[in-house]
């Protein structure tokens, strides 16, 4: 089955799975801000979003069992963390929008500006907020392990998955952060990093999907496979985020394309570029990155800057290898499983690196 069709068919599935946990909290309480705030998690989960997590969670599922939408509800559970790790990125980055629309803390910002709020600044308000609704999100994403039609020690080792996907994800932005400081960064230090902070969770929802699958009765092999499928996917969505975040169409990414410059983020571009300009350039370089008044002028310096180092062909190769050794694993999982999932992985494997969104 190709990557349209399974879009078509399981992402209003995705959805519903979303919207049953958010709408069960909500008749739950009886507090009418509590009311507000999961309406507007629920509302910010749905608003858009490729669900390319619970995808390949649900597609590793039934590449090696009988095709059951009952998997659909353990694999949201990825989903949850993949927004909470979302909702407290955009803090971290000062981003108000997501996906074009506003970011859970700018919400509340909103939120406050419309309730005449006196005690707290709006900002403070929507900062707080967001850092609260990042961790509901979390604790939120266990509750589909926790109430399925599965085995309990399938879903133990589920929640085993998820609980090892967070802490990676957590080192790796924390990594991030970190590399602002760090002058002499490497490409290896970057592929150490995404490979934790974006790679982990990818990778778990495949797993999260064999286990359901039962993989493990067929070859121990074949998990190594998936994951190195998993961890190189999430690596090459990683490197094509940082191009298009410099030089994507903002009205397709929903993001500005001076963000990534702005807070001085050691990007496969930046790096890329810092590895290849002359001296002199670099120390240009260097001292753009690090001014944190940025003009726009600087930002546009920065980005010829980064077309004289031909930063983004030097990425696109390196996500070009690192899809050669994705399709490497995929074919070795493709003895193993249906023809059709094996067509939807490859057809992932694609999108991710054409992908301009």
């Amino acid at each position: 089955m190709q990557f349209a069709e399974y879009l078509k068919i399981y992402v209003p599935k995705i959805n519903n799975a979303i919207k049953d946990v958010y709408d069960r909290k909500i008749n739950q309480v009886e507090n009418p801000f509590l009311k507000d705030y999961y309406t507007e998690l629920r509302e910010y989960f749905l608003a858009g979003g490729k669900r390319i997590r619970p995808l390949l969670g649900i597609a590793t599922y039934n590449a090696f069992s009988r095709n059951d939408d009952k998997v659909i509800v353990p694999c949201v559970g990825v989903e949850f963390l993949h927004n909470a790790s979302l909702v407290h990125d955009d803090i971290i980055d000062k981003d108000d929008f997501r996906r074009g629309k506003p970011a859970f803390h700018y919400r509340f910002r909103q939120y406050h500006s419309n309730y005449n709020l006196k005690k707290m600044i709006a900002e403070d308000f929507g900062t707080n907020i967001g850092i609260i609704g990042g961790d509901t999100a979390f604790f939120l994403g266990l509750e589909p392990f926790l109430y399925n039609d599965f085995k309990k020690e399938l879903n133990f080792k589920a929640i085993e998955y998820y609980k090892k996907a967070f802490i990676e994800i957590s080192d790796g932005v924390l990594i991030e952060i970190d590399m602002v400081n760090q002058k002499d960064l490497t490409m290896e230090d970057y592929i150490k990093m995404v490979s934790l902070k974006t790679g982990a969770l990818i990778e778990k929802s495949m797993l999260i999907g064999a286990t359901y699958a039962e993989v493990h009765r067929v070859t121990p092999q074949l998990i190594k496979h998936i994951s190195t499928f998993g961890t190189n996917l999430g690596i090459i969505f990683q490197i094509i985020d940082d191009i298009l975040g410099t030089f994507g169409d903002e009205k397709k990414t929903g993001k500005p394309t001076d963000g990534d410059i702005r807070e001085g983020k050691k990007t496969c571009l930046l790096i890329a570029a810092l590895e290849t300009l002359c001296e002199e350039d670099k120390r240009e370089l260097l001292s753009l990155i690090e001014n944190p008044n940025m003009s726009e002028f600087d930002v546009n310096r920065v980005k010829d800057l980064f077309k004289e180092a031909d930063a983004v062909n030097i990425c696109q190769r390196l996500a070009d290898m690192y899809h050669t050794q994705a399709a490497a694993a995929l074919e070795e999982i493709r003895r193993f499983s249906y023809v059709e999932e094996w067509e939807f992985f490859s057809d992932v494997l694609d999108f991710v690196i054409e992908r301009t969104f």
